[in-house]
């Protein structure tokens, strides 16, 4: 498959109005490209509005026209029809999603670990994600990755996705590494304007400089 450019994860906010208002700030920019998917992840969301974003979200990507993602919820990928859904290593099963999400994207965290991610791919993941590459405000102890993992993760034949601590200044050294796609949170949404910093972040690949061996 292919997965390249800025890979947007949502933010953690119980208010749902104000969550939409800032995810839809990010997504004006994605109809100019650049983008690889948005993932609907909010762990201060209550049951009916997960539901609620997710349906709303999954409809707002099919209209710009890049794939939405699930975090970590099988059933919450079907109800909505979504993309695919991503499984964090913890929270394995993935012999599990791929026979229920036939045809449909599916994504695994595989931290620092090159035999992880091995693994994934035999399991039929399309994609993997290394992190944390940078200190991650998200997941402050998460295990670091070295950008050297990513040459080394050219051989499994799937797209890289980076996650953690990635930001404007930092994103470009992480895709000339040989990462597909970069996943941010804090970078875009604490930023004063979210729309100008996705663009800036896209442009990265509108533009990219990179040489993925």
């Amino acid at each position: 498959m292919k997965l390249r450019g800025l890979y947007v994860i949502t933010p953690d906010d119980a208010d749902g109005a104000r969550f939409l208002a800032r995810v839809s700030q990010a997504l004006e920019s994605a109809s100019a490209g650049g983008w690889a998917a948005l993932q609907y992840r909010n762990k201060l969301a209550t049951g009916q509005q997960r539901l609620a974003q997710a349906h709303a979200l999954t409809s707002l990507a099919r209209r710009i026209g890049i794939p939405i993602i699930i975090n970590d919820d099988v059933e919450l990928a079907l109800q909505v029809q979504a993309d695919g859904v991503h499984l964090g290593r913890e929270d394995g099963g993935l012999d599990a999603a791929r026979r229920r999400l036939p045809g449909r994207i599916l994504g695994a965290s595989c931290h620092d670990s090159l035999a992880a991610a091995r693994a994934a791919v035999a399991a039929g993941a399309d994609y993997v994600a290394f992190g944390a590459v940078y200190a991650s405000r998200t997941k402050p102890a998460a295990a670091r990755a070295p950008l050297a993992l990513f040459r080394d993760a050219r051989s499994l034949g799937v797209p890289l996705v980076a996650i953690g601590g990635i930001d404007a200044g930092n994103a470009d050294a992480v895709i000339r590494a040989g990462a597909d796609a970069i996943a941010v949170i804090s970078a875009l949404f604490d930023a004063p304007q979210v729309a100008a910093r996705a663009r800036a972040l896209a442009n990265l690949f509108n533009n990219s400089r990179s040489a993925t061996p």
